[in-house]
């Protein structure tokens, strides 16, 4: 039970802490009880802004931000997507920018294996914690049927904590959106490819790209599927 009880100092050390300096420290706790390469916590904010605490090499944090990568990483992109953690194997690293971002991230050391867990938190924050290691399918698969609900636990601990050190650090507060930008953005939801949506509302593809591009700025989101993830979330849309 010596992993229980290192996890546990993990949760009473999350709780303890009143120092930002003290959550670096506990991330860096985090892989060695789970005996990962990297843990990350990392809230993107409006306009692509970050906000992290993690293990990764400072070229590669430094990298990651001068390139702007939350557009293309499919570990950010996926997640808006979703509510429930996944595995990074479960993502499309299809797309070439993705596969650039791969191998510049592979350079770095990040690693070949990930598990990355979605945060939602007040008025439309996001947030992510990841965990990463270089090991083949069987062994990973072994330390997330083992480990992923402790994950999780720590994952929403450690955003709690976050939100306690910085209060002033919230997601801003969504402009009201036009009728047409709400069509736009719940047809895009349901399904609905660009084409079918401008089909649906008697507007041309140029003029929906509008629309879309005023809600994306006004919901303070990097990209379409940020927008209605933020829509969703903070109830100006329903599906």
């Amino acid at each position: 039970m010596a992993y229980k009880a290192e996890l546990d100092r993990i949760l009473e050390a999350l709780d303890a802490t009143e120092t930002l300096e003290g959550l670096q420290l506990i991330v860096e706790q985090v892989c060695e009880v789970f005996a990962v390469d990297h843990a990350m916590y990392l809230w993107v904010e409006t306009a692509g802004n970050h906000y992290y605490f993690g293990t990764y090499s400072k070229a590669w944090t430094d990298r990651y931000l001068d390139k702007a990568y939350s557009r293309v990483d499919p570990v950010v992109v996926g997640c808006y997507q979703r509510f429930h953690p996944v595995d990074w194997k479960r993502l499309d690293w299809n797309p070439k920018p993705a596969r650039e971002f791969l191998r510049d991230a592979m350079e770095h050391g990040v690693g070949n294996q990930g598990y990355a867990i979605p945060i939602r938190g007040p008025n439309g924050q996001f947030a992510l914690f990841t965990l990463s290691h270089n090991c083949d399918d069987a062994a990973w698969e072994k330390i997330i049927a083992r480990y992923n609900r402790d994950f999780i636990l720590v994952a929403h601990y450690f955003n709690r904590k976050v939100l306690e050190l910085e209060p002033s650090r919230t997601a801003e507060q969504a402009q009201p959106l036009s009728p047409r930008e709400v069509d736009a953005l719940t047809l895009l939801a349901i399904g609905y490819s660009r084409a079918q949506v401008a089909q649906t509302l008697a507007i041309s593809e140029h003029t929906l790209r509008v629309y879309i591009e005023s809600a994306r700025f006004k919901l303070g989101a990097i990209n379409t599927t940020h927008a209605i993830a933020r829509a969703v979330s903070l109830g100006l849309i329903v599906v």
